[in-house]
């Protein structure tokens, strides 16, 4: 499990007023996530404008590497939130996403609490006024300064709100996305020794999904679902030209159209847009200012993560760099 925070705005600010700023339109919100680093279409900027004034968790699925988990670092980094990141595994339970308790602090006050029982039941008038002490004591363990929380609570007690990231869900059991349906619904959680906790501003959800398994109804109902693409040919010469400065426009439309072709092919594993943008890097670590045969087959492995597409695609190169 990975927790992370994007520190808030320098002016000290809880987020954008959403009546004005990137928030105010969907067309602002294209453009101020593009202001952090994100290049959104309309369809992205549009499920995010609803999930943030209807107070909506909002699902985002697709393959691996499409930008599913950098929209909501973005998001954070545009709303001056912090981020309060949950990933997601097989076997993850309510104690690693919820709260805990500090048994290693139980433990020592519990050394401490024996030492001097002596001395606190000294003047109980008898056994049952003892026994009220020793309970009395006993529920001091199970409190705040013994509480331990984990990412679902965090997000609930943030007074300003935050973005909460759920990511890879999908990696999850099935009881654990039931036991996220009171989060996601009415932003509290029930604890027992503690009883309803309540968020008092609600945080902005993130659920991501590489489609490992398929969801459950009950938990799509409670979300807006956005579904991304894998890009177009124009959209991701903007991404790289965006998250790769310096790079020149031509090497660019080269290497986006070298990758739309490689994606019409029978591979294991297609390459996406993080794959583009780490070959970019490549290139421009490398000194190339064009694509030919001989540094796309020195950098192959950049953008495909099987050798067995590797091979596949070796002797197709000099044809896909002509079909571009």
């Amino acid at each position: 499990m990975t927790i992370s925070s994007t520190a808030p705005a320098a002016n000290g600010s809880s987020g954008p007023n959403l009546q004005e700023g990137p928030f105010s339109s969907v067309d602002a919100l294209v453009t101020g996530l593009g202001s952090v680093g994100y290049i959104a279409s309309r369809r992205i900027a549009t499920a995010l404008y609803m999930a943030v004034h209807l107070q909506k968790p909002i699902l985002v699925e697709g393959s691996a590497g499409v930008g599913k988990t950098e929209l909501a670092l973005s998001t954070a980094r545009l709303m001056a939130k912090p981020l309060i990141r949950m990933q997601c595994y097989e076997g993850l339970d309510e104690s690693k996403a919820l709260y805990e308790w500090k048994y290693g602090k139980q433990l020592l006050y519990t050394q401490i609490l024996k030492d001097r029982m002596g001395v606190a039941l000294a003047d109980a008038p008898d056994m049952d006024a003892a026994m009220d002490r020793l309970h009395g004591m006993g529920d001091l363990f199970f409190s705040e300064p013994f509480l331990e929380p984990r990412p679902l609570m965090q997000a609930l007690r943030q007074d300003d709100g935050c973005v909460l990231l759920i990511d890879e869900i999908d990696k999850s059991d099935e009881a654990f996305e039931a036991f996220l349906l009171e989060v996601l619904s009415a932003y509290q959680v029930s604890v027992p020794e503690l009883g309803v906790i309540v968020a008092k501003t609600p945080p902005l959800v993130f659920l991501t999904s590489n489609n490992v398994r398929d969801l459950g109804d009950a938990l799509k109902r409670r979300c807006l679902h956005l579904h991304i693409p894998l890009p177009e040919a124009a959209l991701e010469e903007r991404i790289v030209a965006t998250r790769v400065p310096g790079i020149e426009a031509t090497l660019t439309t080269q290497l986006v159209a070298f990758v739309q072709s490689l994606r019409t092919l029978d591979l294991r594993k297609a390459p996406s847009i993080s794959e583009t943008v780490d070959w970019a890097r490549a290139l421009i670590l490398l000194h190339a200012d064009s694509l030919d045969s001989a540094i796309v087959r020195d950098t192959l492995n950049v953008i495909l993560k099987f050798e067995q597409d590797i091979v596949a695609v070796e002797p197709q190169i000099v044809e896909l760099l002509h079909r571009r």
